[in-house]
Formats: structure tokens, sequence, C-alpha cells
């Protein structure tokens, strides 16, 4: 009897204490004050980290003259909480981190995490004119992840599709379709994390600036059969290889389309189509164009490397796209590439619109893009 009551002491002492680290983890003493990171105030924000061993703590943040290195010294205050005040920067969302003695922190306070490729960082949104379509608007889309077969590339792969707010109560609509591309490095939840894909199209539909859409987010890497999180094996393809040229864009125009067409409520004709894509995605826009001229009457290549000859523009000409709507940063490493395309289409007498934005190869040109050649798809 006496070893079942010790017993039962030691599991009540056991759980005792790993509810207390549990809470441990939530408050940092009684009567703590909470602390709150990032906060805005007026025309300033503050960030704020508790690091009791920490000697040296820099912020760096996306908004900064150099994103890939600069930093700001914190300072150590009460309760070794470290802090530093700056001017609130203009309307966007921006990333950051902290460095702490050397390595690379996440802010633990802050529950607005963006995933990059492999990385996640904490998100700072500044509301303004420029980020009114990133909040949640009042009446939702659907975000899902159906799978579809390609035989092209040999496995099952995952798709991120958006279905607008409405989708689900009225079985005999049918909807146009964006298929939305990604950049090198991103997969298919890149445009719904870091391109607030659902978020732009929720406000502009709820505002009546663009057509209730289906939009279609697969993944551009054609030996992955789903973002890298799922931790699905890799499949190795020489994209250099003869057999597979273009076989990602030859999946998307072949097996994706016809998927979704078939199991959504999609309008199955090249004027309820459109394909957009940034970086390696506007290439892709730029191939899926090419190879087939009549799947899409509205083609917006962003920030892309990509060409095409007379022959190719002619082919599109004759196939009647409704909008070529080309965008670039003014200092984009990629913005000669868009120069040309632009030169080159307006030699051919394709009826395009080219949109310079400011900055270069970002994901603040990006959302921007969507926010505005959304508004000119499907009318």
């Amino acid at each position: 009897m006496k070893r079942i009551l010790s017993t039962l002491a030691l599991c009540l002492a056991v759980s005792g204490a790993v509810n207390a680290q549990e809470l441990a983890n939530f408050s940092f003493g009684r009567g703590a004050k909470p602390i709150i990171s990032p906060e805005i105030q007026n025309d300033s924000v503050i960030f704020r980290l508790k690091a009791d061993y920490a000697t040296v703590v820099k912020l760096s943040g996306s908004w900064m003259p150099n994103p890939w290195g600069g930093t700001i010294d914190m300072q150590r205050g009460e309760n070794n909480v470290w802090s530093v005040k700056i001017p609130l920067p203009s309307p966007e969302i921006y990333t950051y981190n902290f460095v702490v003695d050397g390595v690379a922190v996440n802010d633990p306070q802050n529950v607005l995490v963006q995933r990059d490729g492999t990385r996640y960082l904490p998100m700072l949104l500044v509301p303004g004119e420029r980020t009114e379509n990133y909040g949640e608007a009042t009446k939702h889309g659907t975000v899902s992840h159906p799978w579809y077969s390609s035989k092209i590339l040999g496995m099952d792969r995952r798709l991120t599709v958006y279905t607008p707010y409405g989708y689900e109560n009225n079985p005999k609509k049918k909807y146009p379709v964006l298929y939305l591309l990604h950049g090198a490095g991103g997969d298919e939840e890149a445009w719904s994390s870091m391109g607030r894909a659902a978020q732009i199209l929720d406000n502009l539909i709820e505002k009546g600036l663009a057509e209730p859409m289906i939009v279609v987010m697969p993944n551009g890497n054609p030996g992955q059969a789903a973002a890298r999180t799922l931790n699905i094996p890799e499949k190795q393809i020489d994209w250099r290889s003869p057999e597979f040229r273009d076989a990602y864009v030859k999946s998307l125009c072949t097996e994706i389309v016809p998927f979704i067409e078939k199991h959504f409520r999609a309008v199955a004709k090249p004027s309820s189509r459109a394909i957009a894509g940034l970086s390696m995605g506007g290439g892709h826009t730029i191939s899926a164009s090419i190879l087939y001229p009549e799947l899409f009457d509205y083609i917006c290549p962003l920030s892309a490397a990509g060409s095409a000859t007379p022959e190719q523009i002619a082919a599109l000409k004759k196939a009647g796209v409704k909008l070529y709507f080309l965008a670039c940063g003014n200092t984009d490493f990629l913005f000669q590439g868009a120069e040309d395309m632009h030169r080159k289409l307006e030699e051919q007498g394709l009826q395009h619109e080219y949109f310079v934005s400011d900055g270069g190869h970002v994901w603040s040109n990006w959302r921007l893009y969507l926010n505005t050649f959304a508004q000119k798809l499907f009318k």
C-alpha cells in the first residue's frame, strides 16, 4: 500500500512540474507584464525580446536599406527584455528576425509567420492604402489542397485551390479560373502564405473590384509531390534532359487544367482561363502561352525571365488574347528582360499592359501585381 501511495505521489509531483513548465512558456513570474512584440504606436513600432543570457541583441528587417545583412542594436531593459523603437515603415508586409549573439532568432511573441521555402519569418503588417486588401475581409473564400495524378511527372501531386465566398452555397454557378504560379524556392503554399492571395481575392471580390474566381496554385518543382513540410521524398528529375523539357508546363496545361475543370465548377473555355506567375513562374507562364497559345485568354508574366519569337507572338495575336499583363520592378535584376519582352510585344503589335513598379525581385511587388491585374480579369 505504501508503495502505491509513493508512486501516486511521484506521479503527482512530475505532473505538477510538467504543468509548471508549460505555464512558464506563457508568463515570466507572477505579476510580470506581458511582452508585446511588435507593437505599433502611431508613427513608430517597438520590437521586444526576453533574452536572459544574451550579451548582444540586434534587429534585422526587410524594410532596412540592406535587408540581407543590415541590423539595428537593441537595448537591455528590465527583466532582461531587449527592445528597440523605430519609425514605422511605409504600409506593406515586412519580415524580420532578431540576432542574438550572432544567431538568428524568430520573435516568440508574434504568431504572424510567413514560410519562404525552408525559412519561417515573423511578419509585420503596416496598415495603409497599400495593404488594405492584405488583411482579412468580412466574407471569406475557402482554401483547399486537392491532389491530382500526373502521368507526365510520374506521381500524385498536391495543389492549393482557392474558391470564392459563396462557392459552396450555389452548386449550379460556374467560375473562371486563374492559374497562379510561384517562383524558384517556393511551392504550392507560397502564394497563399507570402502572397496573401486569398486575402487579396476576398477583399477585391467583396468590394466588387474583381470577378469571383477560382485560383489554382500548383507546385512548380517537378520533382516534388508537395511542399517539403509534408516530408515526402523528392524525385530526382534532370530538367535539362530533353525528355523532361517543359514537363511541368505540359503537366499544368494537359493535366491540371482538365483536373480542375472536372472536379471544380470551372468554366472550360479560354475566355475564362488566366495564367500568371512570378519569376520562375513567370517563365512558366510565358512557356505555357507559347506551347498552348489558345488555352488562356489572360496572360500575366511577373518579374520573369523569358522571351518569345515573332511567330510565337503572332500565334497569341491569332488566338485573340484579351489581356497580356507584363510587370517588373525597375531595380529587379530581371528588369532588362522585361524591357526586351515589352519591346518585342510592341514590335509585333500585340496589345499589352506594361506595369513598372519601384523596387526589385520581392514579394511586396508581387502582391501589388496580383492586387492590380486581378481586377482586370474576366471582364
